[in-house]
């Protein structure tokens, strides 16, 4: 199996499954997303701990109330806040070269793949 990273601000691992693949992005996760909480954690650390515990209450109301309560809505809201403050919207940097490789990976993963069975089928 293929496993060479698609390097670049963030290498980005793309793996097979049997059903598509998976996108390792693990790098982007460590570098910007875990760096952000640490460096809010140690700038504020009640702050983001009073954060936390108002997001965990608001999930369990929602979860409780259902999906289109006030508290559902409050939740969505407050976690596109957090992910704009701590992961860059949710988008990980793809440019230059990294853009072809990613390109040329998944390609390599979409192209059609014998299945096993066909191929002993076919022998016979």
């Amino acid at each position: 199996m293929n496993t060479t990273p698609v390097d670049g601000p963030f290498p980005i691992r793309v793996n097979v499954t049997p059903s598509g693949c998976e996108l390792d992005i693990s790098s982007f996760l460590f570098k910007a997303v875990f760096t952000e909480l640490i460096t809010k954690a140690d700038e504020d650390p009640e702050g983001l701990v009073e954060e936390l515990k108002d997001m965990a209450e608001l999930l369990r109301s929602a979860v409780h109330q259902g999906r289109d309560s006030h508290a559902r809505h409050e939740f969505d809201a407050r976690m596109v806040q957090m992910l704009a403050e701590y992961a860059g919207d949710g988008l990980i940097p793809v440019y230059g070269a990294q853009v072809g490789r990613l390109r040329d990976r998944l390609a390599e993963i979409a192209a059609p793949r014998p299945v096993p069975a066909q191929r002993e089928g076919s022998a016979a």
